[in-house]
């Protein structure tokens, strides 16, 4: 376990002009349960390890902690920890779903200050806009955001942001109602598809969080032999790190603990940041020279092409996500990641949508797709590419966790 504390660079949170440091604690991952339990079913050792990371993060510069009202028994835990553990450098963070019903909303939103113990949120986030919908259920008169508005002008809210699995469209429509001070979402070094997000966010000057780097990045706390190689000398923890904060647009990356040396990692990527130049450009030299290898450039400048969206395709299964998972495993051996995204696929519900390749040569035949594949350069061979999917990666079905 790292021993020695170290001073975490901060950078200006966007328009909220918090002083943010470039490492936040996400609590995703120390609750004891994804269930809102009594607080007497709270093992005691299990709150002890969420004081130790806590304590550690903390003498680290790690003063912000961010939770969710859905990520189980983590606000209650968290609430007692900063009973605890003080920090006067502390930034709190939660995030509340939108829904069709304000007074739900704030019946949540009251709750989450309750398990918190705490009388004010340094920042709020309106969780998990995704669909059209969430976003007018937010931002329509009476809807959600009137209610935070209203908790923030009591003082019991600081800055309003949202966070989102959505659609990069979708995500640049919020950023465009103005309505936000900052975005929690996806980029990193596997999926860089939010990069049009990150511009907006830039010009309506937003701060930028980056959620599950580490975990959504690629379960890089399980890396593949393969990975670990083309990554040296780095971990590929210490690698995805410095590549999400090399881009200054980028204000600060979540790092999910669920004990204190799931920090050291984290640690020894900020010992590092000031040799990111050096360091990152082999490394990432190493892992396209991988894809080129073991895809070719033909199918790399071109897999993505005239993929039809899921919503159109028959059995809804969500291709272009289907072979981009095709595309970790082949090159970088990602099984465990690419298995774990499959078997989501079908249990995501709106935040990680459409299906797997399960129901093809069943209640989906190949005729099925070509049709809906005739505008891509590889439609004869992707029915086959499913296939091989559906045995490397399909089994047993996983739920959707409800903080993802």
């Amino acid at each position: 376990m790292c021993t020695n504390s170290l001073t975490i660079p901060s950078r200006r949170f966007g328009r909220t002009e918090i002083d943010m440091p470039i490492l936040s604690l996400g609590g995703m991952r120390f609750q004891q349960s994804w269930e809102d339990l009594d607080e007497q079913k709270i093992v005691v050792q299990k709150q002890q390890h969420l004081e130790e990371t806590f304590n550690q993060a903390i003498k680290n510069g790690l003063h912000h902690v961010e939770t969710a009202r859905h990520y189980g028994t983590s606000e209650m835990q968290l609430g007692w920890a900063m009973k605890k553990v003080p920090d006067r450098k502390r930034l709190l963070q939660s995030k509340v779903p939108p829904r069709d019903n304000p007074k739900e909303f704030e019946q949540e939103l009251e709750l989450s200050l309750r398990r918190l113990q705490c009388q004010r949120l340094d920042l709020l986030a309106i969780h998990g806009i995704n669909l059209p919908e969430h976003l007018d259920q937010t931002i329509r008169p009476g809807g959600c955001l009137e209610v935070a508005r209203r908790f923030q002008s009591d003082g019991r809210v600081g800055h309003i942001g949202f966070s989102t699995h959505g659609p990069t469209d979708l995500i640049i429509q919020t950023i465009e109602t103005d309505q936000f001070d900052y975005v929690n979402l996806h980029w990193y070094f596997i999926y860089q598809n939010n990069e049009r997000a990150l511009a907006a966010a830039e010009k309506h000057d937003l701060g930028v969080f980056i959620i599950s780097p580490t975990d959504k990045g690629g379960h890089l706390h399980t890396p593949s032999e393969k990975l670990l190689k083309l990554c040296a000398p780095l971990h590929p923890i210490v690698f995805n790190d410095l590549f999400c904060l090399s881009d200054k647009r980028v204000h600060t990356i979540s790092v999910g603990a669920s004990q204190a040396n799931d920090l050291d990692l984290h640690l020894e990527a900020i010992n590092l940041i000031e040799k990111t130049n050096e360091l990152l450009p082999l490394i990432i030299e190493n892992l396209h020279y991988a894809q080129y290898a073991s895809l070719g450039k033909e199918w790399l400048d071109s897999w993505f092409l005239g993929l039809p969206s899921w919503k159109d395709t028959p059995g809804r299964i969500n291709i272009p996500v289907l072979l981009w998972l095709h595309n970790l495993l082949i090159a970088w051996d990602m099984e465990s990641y690419a298995k774990a995204r499959y078997q989501l696929l079908g249990n995501g519900g709106h935040w990680f949508p459409g299906a797997n390749a399960d129901c093809l040569d069943i209640e989906v035949q190949e005729e099925d797709l070509k049709k809906v594949l005739v505008d891509s350069p590889w439609g004869e061979k992707i029915p086959d590419l499913l296939r091989e999917l559906k045995v490397q990666l399909g089994g047993s079905s996983q739920s959707r966790l409800l903080g993802i």
